[in-house]
């Protein structure tokens, strides 16, 4: 099933509502009202959930603009999403009945439990990259049902595509997940003991195994606001090592973004950072939590580069594989690149067997889909690897899609 460039809708409500009628009105609302209950203010958790859900909050402002002078010219970003509406709206109405069944149920996965439309948004976006590059598009995987997603052809080279989806959380020894239900579950007290106590305080938290379960999260709350209500400035065991100091900060790295930036100079990017202020603003209560171990999100997107060449890859043509990872943060993906942490670890792994059908590997972020300027994002909007031992990695047809981008 090839797909030609979807002509612009100049109408961005109307573009919008057309794409979440693919998945229904009932399921749309199911989950807008999930994500409400997820999103709730002024909490850790909420936070967190608005930001996983940013893509579907997004569509749900533009496709009910409520402001009564009239919807706003779209941002950058915005634009950028209804560019991959138009492109789905496109590709279902030119699939036959069983293939766009297909593409409803990819629209439906991502309003079900933990999912997000962000896996289906990657493959658009892919398409449409790959179209820009030159490349003639088939969506082989909705309809054909085949492994792989996209088949690209040019100049006589042809190649398979294959999008994933991976989480940050699979490399992280200590969960993002937790550590905010960890904060929220602090807070409350946390505000009563500053009001009591003003001043600036930090309290650093090592976890050599992290947080596992309801009850590990308990106890090591309790043992928080034990530490605080006793006057005791450390705590420790085998599951965790508590230390309150005073936190010592001139003031140019109080103000604005400025604190935030220092934080994570000191404890790094594989830290869990939490800043409670008290409502006064002359206090501050500043949390810290590493695990024993750092952090293998590299290894995460290796482990899936492997599974995808196996599990998804023919091995008749040559394979590319496109990594979304997700729940990462700026700090992070940026230590990730500059460190070569992650061209390392893909480095190495073209160096065995299991990538052997793999021609290029590239690794793309939220950072990227939603456009946040360099250098907090990769500069060619994704950072792609080409295998250097694999036959068709000279190919001038391909070359476009495959080349190194660093």
């Amino acid at each position: 099933m090839y797909l030609d460039a979807p002509a612009a809708d100049t109408d961005p409500t109307t573009a919008c509502r057309h794409f979440l009628s693919l998945a229904g009105t009932e399921s749309w609302s199911r989950r807008m009202a999930d994500i409400a209950e997820r999103a709730r203010p002024r909490s850790w958790m909420g936070r967190a959930a608005q930001q996983r859900h940013a893509l579907e909050l997004l569509l749900a402002r533009l496709a009910d603009p409520r402001d009564s002078a009239g919807p706003a010219a779209p941002n950058a970003a915005e634009q950028r999403i209804l560019a991959l509406v138009r492109e789905a709206v496109a590709l279902a109405d030119a699939l036959p009945p069983e293939s766009r069944e297909r593409l409803r149920q990819r629209l439906l996965e991502g309003l079900t439990g933990e999912g997000t439309l962000i896996p289906l948004f990657h493959l658009l976006r892919e398409a449409a990259r790959q179209r820009a590059r030159g490349f003639t598009v088939a969506f082989t995987g909705l309809a054909e049902g085949t492994p792989h997603d996209l088949l690209l052809s040019r100049d006589g080279e042809s190649a398979e595509l294959v999008c994933e989806t991976v989480s940050a959380e699979e490399g992280r020894h200590l969960h993002r997940g937790d550590w905010f239900a960890l904060v929220d579950g602090i807070n409350p007290d946390l505000q009563t003991w500053l009001a009591a106590h003003p001043g600036r305080y930090l309290l650093k938290m090592t976890l050599p195994e992290g947080i596992h379960g309801p009850q590990e999260l308990a106890e090591l709350q309790r043992r928080v606001s034990a530490l605080l209500a006793d006057h005791r400035r450390q705590d420790s065991s085998a599951s965790a090592v508590l230390k309150l100091d005073p936190l010592v900060l001139a003031g140019a790295q109080m103000s604005g973004a400025a604190l935030p930036q220092h934080l994570r100079s000191l404890f790094g990017p594989d830290a869990h950072l939490a800043v409670t202020a008290a409502p006064s603003g002359g206090s501050m209560f500043v949390m810290a939590a590493r695990a024993g171990r750092e952090n293998a999100v590299a290894a995460a997107i290796v482990g899936r580069l492997e599974r995808a060449a196996a599990g998804r890859l023919s091995g008749t043509r040559p394979g590319i594989v496109s990594v979304f990872l997700e729940d990462i943060e700026r700090a992070e993906w940026r230590s990730l690149r500059e460190t070569l942490e992650l061209e390392g670890a893909v480095r190495r792994f073209f160096t065995t067997p299991a990538a052997q059908r793999i021609v290029a590997a590239a690794c793309v972020t939220r950072m990227e889909f939603f456009g946040v300027p360099v250098p907090d994002s990769a500069a060619d909007g994704e950072l792609r690897f080409r295998n250097q031992s694999h036959p068709q990695a000279r190919s001038a047809g391909l070359h476009p899609a495959i080349a190194s981008t660093v």
